[in-house]
């Protein structure tokens, strides 16, 4: 058995495949597309099942890679030998090429003539047949041939070796194990009993049947194969260890923690647990934010898993005894040692992963105290009381109120031997986005379902690139969520047409408005379009003047204005991503547009906030190219083809075989569906009216084009005069006189201070009289009438100094409120006084609260008819806190 790094073990999976005519299609993003229905790529063959299914790949019927892979279900089990939430997979798959044969002969080669097992030592498992599907005796066949001793070839059922989905594409699996040198541990023994004598290595999977929907099995015309290995586990094995934890890929991190927190790996289960965590939860947090996604940590979605992994690392980093700049640390370690060869965009990337990381750690840590002091509390009541479950009001109370996440209350709580009621949970957070859910418009629910029992043929075809109206057959109306035949006059409802010049909602672009006449001058005001199930365009409006009915011939007439508004906006949208990535650098990604005839909105990803200075290079640029007049072209071509051309595509955005690729000279180049202007000329002038944070890492840039920017100078000229004319002065004057009237008020405004410092104090008299010794500490304990609480603190300044060492308390009742405040010096600080304290408890006696430190201390109350008792109560207090 030969020893590898991790580098190394990556190459030479890759090298061995390619050799035997594969090509490296390379990983894709962690985060996945949505096709399948989860978050992340949880395995190696996830973003090749289109292929599988039957869709030709444009690199052929031989593939490789090594895919990277998060799954947090077992999230749990992180803190073992092998659990991590981020892994490697060594793929690689034929897709209607080779079969058994091939397969296992190179799995053994690969086995023993590159990882240099000893063909005694391995064994393979084989489906053994059930009521659907035959025993695979052609699988075992091959594995003998390739090699495998016959006595090591066992036969398992379904649920340990077979493959499949609900329905589709489904088959025979075979693993393949390491065979220890130890007692079977009985007469059953085998690789499934999982007692450690068998060690799994790598698995081949043969698809070579369709699951029908009743249950079925036929067998398939292209048979395909997908094998997977775990690049973690193999790698550990191979060197000697079951620990992942001990290989190269965690040896440095797992090193590091040891020396600046004095603790010893794998000495104590508890601090162990921690280490791993950190170090895992650390890594899974570098690879998404680095990743093609640029993921940030968020509340929802992908985002919000990045930010439990985070937050539960700066959990397990306190219990090893880890601070803040050792997670980013180890952070750095990842990206400069550990995957500086094998992911070089982490290096591209680092200042970006490292800020982001920091931001979030940041942020955590500011509540993180408040949050877990608020649950000793919860956890020591439900002690005291014998309960053994946190109710899920109070989980989403610490959650809402303190950003202190779910998981972390469970996994305290556990801790502690109780329970959260976690559907409870669940509830409260539904019943608040339930007012979110409300007063959908027709286009933001789900129509899809209305026109499900169409005929699948019944599709719309788009001619709205080229031309703003074109006639049409009517082939759905629906009303009220229902299909119906027919719409009279003043009803509301929706319009299908088998052809369409309307643009409907999509990638950021606003549907069109317009209007569907009829031959027998019946008229359907459209006011909003959208794209439903089947390839349709859904019309939605009303009819404002005769009927329409299913089959009618129509024509269909898109408002030219509004269109024309929309297209300046999107375009101007193009202009401006290309203009960001020009200043602020290629990691500021697209994260959201929206365009209407009004304005364009564009979020965008990066750190901070724009600088003046950045934001105006940014608008003058997307101006000059405005200026330019740069033809604006649109190109259809493959989707490989287009992103060789260099052509930006939306991250997370679906694309078909065929795109369109717009393009404004060589400045901009994007894969867009949308509708344009025809030179970037046609967009007039661009304004950007704001700038502002709309997420973690994700800023929002908000513009106008067009007319309305001459709309917009108006108004902020308009606004000038009119200031102007206030001040009785000109536009140009205007900078000057506000500048002299600031001083002005300035000047007024010290003037006035000083006259109510005079009032404050004549209010206050002599206060020699009202001195207190309490042991040795002088206290001046008094109120005032309508002094706001700056007025007390500078009373209370007065007075510290006049008695040189000792303790103030002044207070006063103002516009039916109460205004408490205490100060105490250095000396009487020594001696035990505590302001903060002191305010605690006389606050009480004015039905308020508040606190503040040993020095100085303030708080407010609604009751200032408990001024006196506050006052007389001082004294006592205070005398407390002096320590003989």
């Amino acid at each position: 058995m030969k020893k590898f790094t991790s580098n190394e073990l990556r190459k030479a999976w890759i090298d061995f495949y390619t050799k035997r005519g594969h090509v490296d299609c390379k990983a894709v993003s962690l985060v996945s597309d949505g096709s399948t229905g989860v978050m992340f790529n949880v395995a190696g063959m996830q973003p090749l099942m289109p292929y599988l299914l039957g869709k030709k790949h444009p690199l052929g019927t031989r593939l490789c890679n090594i895919q990277g892979c998060v799954r947090t279900n077992d999230i749990e089990s992180v803190g073992d030998q092998s659990h991590g939430t981020f892994f490697e997979m060594m793929g690689s798959w034929s897709l209607g090429d080779y079969f058994k044969e091939e397969r296992c002969k190179w799995s053994f080669e690969l086995l023993t003539e590159v990882f240099g097992f000893d063909a005694d030592h391995l064994a393979a498992t084989v489906f053994a047949g059930d009521d659907n599907a035959p025993r695979d005796e052609e699988g075992a066949a091959c594995r003998i041939a390739s090699g495998f001793r016959k006595d090591r070839i066992f036969y398992l059922p379904a649920e340990d070796n077979w493959w499949g989905l609900e329905f589709g594409p489904c088959g025979p699996d075979s693993e393949m194990f390491y065979v220890k040198d130890v007692p079977d541990c009985g007469p059953d023994c085998g690789p499934g009993c999982h007692c450690g004598k068998y060690t799994e290595i790598g698995n081949d999977v043969f698809m070579q049947y369709e699951k029908h929907q009743d249950g079925t099995l036929t067998p398939l015309e292209k048979k395909n194969v997908d094998t997977g290995w775990g690049l973690e586990r193999n790698l550990a094995f191979l060197n000697g260890t079951s620990d992942v934890y001990r290989t190269d890929i965690h040896a440095p991190v797992i090193s590091y923690m040891e020396k600046v927190s004095g603790q010893v790996y794998d000495k104590d289960a508890a601090i162990t647990r921690s280490m791993r965590i950190v170090a895992d939860h650390t890594r899974t947090a570098v690879m998404l934010i680095g990743d093609a996604a640029r993921l940030t940590p968020s509340n929802a979605g992908p985002g919000y898993v990045l930010r439990r992994l985070i937050r539960r690392a700066v959990r397990h980093a306190r219990v090893v005894g880890l601070k803040s700049e050792d997670l980013i640390k180890c952070a750095s370690i990842y990206i400069d040692e550990v995957y500086a060869e094998s992911y070089p965009n982490l290096v591209t990337a680092r200042s970006f992963v490292l800020d982001e990381l920091r931001k979030e750690i940041e942020r955590f840590e500011s509540t993180l105290e408040n949050g877990m002091k608020e649950l000793g509390k919860i956890l020591d009541s439900k002690k005291e009381t014998g309960e053994k479950t946190v109710s899920g009001k109070e989980a989403f109370y610490l959650y809402d109120t303190f950003g202190f996440p779910l998981e972390l209350t469970v996994e305290m709580a556990g801790e502690e031997g109780l329970t959260v009621d976690e559907k409870g949970f669940e509830v409260s957070m539904e019943e608040q986005k339930e007012l979110a859910r409300r007063g959908k418009s027709f286009a933001q629910k789900d129509t899809s379902s209305v026109f499900d029992s169409l005929d699948e043929s019944l599709s719309t075809e788009f001619l709205g690139y080229d031309a703003l109206g074109c006639d049409g057959s009517i082939i759905a109306i629906a009303q009220k969520d229902a299909l119906t035949d027919e719409l009279a006059s003043g009803s509301e409802g929706t319009i299908i047409t088998d052809k369409t010049t309307f643009y409907g909602t999509m990638g950021g672009q606003v549907g069109d408005i317009g209007e569907i006449l009829g031959k027998d001058g019946s008229k359907f005001t459209v006011t909003e379009t959208v794209h439903v199930a089947g390839g349709r365009t859904a019309h939605i409006g009303k009819v404002v003047s005769g009927s329409f009915k299913k089959s009618d011939k129509v024509s269909l007439n898109v408002d030219k204005e509004n269109r024309a508004k929309t297209c300046r906006n999107h375009s101007a949208t193009h202009l401006l991503q290309a203009a960001l990535r020009e200043v602020l650098g290629n990691d500021a990604h697209q994260a959201g547009s929206y365009q209407d005839p009004e304005r364009t909105r564009f979020d965008f990803s990066y750190g901070q906030a724009m600088t003046k200075d950045q934001i105006e290079k940014v608008e003058n640029i997307v101006n000059k190219k405005i200026e330019e007049d740069i033809q604006v072209t649109t190109d259809c071509m493959g989707i490989e083809e287009a992103k060789k051309t260099g052509a930006m595509a939306l991250f997370g955005e679906k694309y078909g075989d065929t795109v369109r690729v717009v393009s404004m000279g060589d400045f901009s180049k994007e894969l867009c569906g949308g509708t344009h202007v025809k030179h970037t000329g046609d967009i007039a002038s661009f304004k950007i009216l704001s700038e502002s944070g709309v997420a973690s890492g994700v800023r929002r840039i908000e513009a106008i084009t067009g007319r309305h920017v001459t709309d917009h100078y108006k108004k902020e000229e308009d606004i000038l005069y009119a200031a102007a004319a206030a001040v009785k002065t000109d536009i140009a004057s205007l900078p000057a006189k506000v500048a002299s009237m600031q001083e002005e008020i300035k000047a007024l405004m010290a003037e006035n201070e000083k006259l109510k410092s005079k009032i404050n104090s004549a209010k206050l008299g002599d206060m020699s009289d009202k001195t207190i010794d309490i042991k040795g500490v002088k206290l001046i304990a008094t109120s005032v009438k309508d002094v706001d609480m700056n007025g007390l603190r500078d009373l209370g300044d007065k007075l510290k100094s006049q008695i040189g060492e000792g303790v103030v308390f002044i207070a006063s009742a103002i516009d039916g409120k109460a205004c408490l405040l205490a100060m105490a010096t250095d000396g009487a600080v020594a001696r035990g006084a505590h302001a903060g304290n002191l305010i605690k408890e006389a606050a009480v006696l004015v039905g308020g609260g508040g606190g503040g430190r040993p020095n100085m201390a303030q708080a407010g109350g609604k009751n200032p008819a408990g001024i006196d008792k506050a006052v007389a109560a001082a004294a006592d207090i205070v005398m407390g806190q002096i320590k003989d």
